[in-house]
């Protein structure tokens, strides 16, 4: 007698039988191009995987396997697992693009002494799009192939999304946080750092549990050019890709230096121009550019770096920024994984600091907070090692054991130039993503 496939687990090689993967091409959603339509699929109940921008991407739903792994090496960890639940995988894949065959989320904390070290997460089913081409893939455990999958057969009927009702923010810290920006700039002047980045965070209670595709629908319409992502309870919306590899090639982009959008065109064109010819800013960028760069290099045959950056415009803000290309080194045919590339990547000064060690310790002894995987890599990657992974910005935590509470992020690049009360008042236009994601923002505790 075969014995049963167990429940997911969380850690080592979690089941008795392979992964068992099928990918089939749809033709009832090929033509579609919002990313509201992929959204559309996730189901009420559970919790919901997506990475999704300007209508194509990933979401996905269920949980055939759940790795967790902490520490400095935990994503090295995470990929050796991945891995060897890959050795014996059957895999019948009929489209062959990437995100297509079998894939995996994942979401990695900032701090290598966090608790919340990382998690990737293998869902049950997924429905991906790219370039005009849709398809359905299932991840189970098993023997053999089933039979053909349809959408019908995974997708129940169509449940609205659930607002979240009146949101009470609790943000007594304020001047708090304008003190530990003040220590950030004493030291930075002092010459124990060139750059820190220092973070805070705003809790906020609902008036009804957090629907996270709510979350998300607001997020894609609004934030289109930014990859909304939805691992693991952490939901956003971030302009910053940590690095994307396919087929050998590997792209990053860096944002940093940022001002505040005022609504009118005009006066934001003038904003932008501010930006694009400002000292601070421009110091700030440049460490943040060089900083990947420098990681990307070992990995790189031929790397391209920006002489200037530009502006990237979002409802927001306006942030400074830089697309860093690569052409990835080949041994034998094979290059360094998506994972393998973030970690190295990771932290980089647009969310750290220069240099990455002092930066680091720098935070820890200030910033009076566990970020937890907030502006650390978050993303997909594939049995190929090919994959796309963001920086966890403009984005929050959803509690699993209470849905009500929810965290919310925003980080600032402080360099010797920098003023406290700016510092705040950027960290305020950072938060806005999330708080409209929510919906109605009522009062602060």
């Amino acid at each position: 007698m075969s014995q049963q496939p167990t429940a997911p687990a969380t850690t080592g090689i979690p089941v008795p039988h392979p992964l068992v993967v099928r990918t089939v091409a749809l033709d009832d959603l090929a033509g579609r191009r919002a990313a509201s339509d992929l959204l559309d699929l996730l189901p009420s109940t559970g919790t919901p995987l997506a990475w999704v921008r300007r209508g194509d991407g990933l979401v996905a739903w269920g949980e055939t396997l759940r790795v967790q792994v902490t520490g400095p090496d935990r994503f090295a960890e995470a990929e050796r697992a991945w891995q060897e639940l890959l050795t014996h995988a059957i895999v019948r894949d009929e489209v062959q693009v990437p995100g297509s065959g079998p894939i995996a989320f994942g979401s990695f904390a900032f701090d290598d002494e966090s608790p919340a070290g990382g998690v990737v997460v293998v869902p049950t089913v997924v429905v991906g799009r790219r370039g005009g081409r849709t398809w359905l893939t299932t991840i189970t455990t098993g023997a053999r192939l089933g039979r053909v999958p349809r959408l019908s057969d995974v997708t129940g009927p169509r449940v609205a999304p659930t607002d979240p009702g009146t949101v009470v923010y609790e943000d007594a810290d304020r001047d708090d946080w304008r003190d530990v920006v003040a220590r950030g700039i004493a030291a930075v002047r002092a010459g124990e750092v060139e750059k820190v980045v220092l973070a805070r965070d705003v809790h906020a209670r609902t008036e009804h549990p957090v629907d996270a595709r709510w979350a998300l629908e607001r997020l894609a319409d609004e934030y289109e050019s930014c990859w909304t992502f939805s691992v693991d309870g952490l939901v956003g919306a971030t302009p910053e890709l940590l690095v994307r590899s396919e087929k050998g090639l590997v792209t990053s982009r860096v944002l940093a230096g940022t001002i505040r959008r005022t609504g009118d065109d005009n006066a934001d064109l003038a904003r932008a121009a501010i930006l694009a010819h400002s000292s601070k800013d421009l110091e700030e960028h440049e460490y943040a550019v060089q900083s990947v760069a420098d990681a990307l290099g070992p990995f790189c045959s031929s790397t391209n770096v920006p002489d200037v950056p530009f502006v990237l415009h979002l409802p927001n803000v306006l942030h400074l920024a830089s697309d860093v290309t690569g052409v990835l080194s080949s041994t034998d045919g094979t290059h360094p994984s998506s994972l393998a590339l973030a970690a190295a990547l990771h932290p980089t000064a647009a969310v750290c600091g220069t240099p990455t060690v002092a930066a680091r310790e720098l935070i820890r002894s200030i910033e009076g907070i566990d970020r937890a995987r907030y502006a650390g890599p978050v993303g997909w990657f594939g049995a190929d090692g090919d994959g796309e992974w963001g920086i966890a910005l403009r984005s929050a935590h959803i509690d699993a054991d209470d849905p009500r509470r929810v965290r919310l992020f925003a980080g600032c690049g402080i360099v010797a130039a920098s003023d406290p009360a700016a510092e705040l008042a950027e960290s305020e236009a950072k938060l806005e993503p999330m708080r409209h994601a929510l919906g109605r923002d009522v009062t602060t505790a």
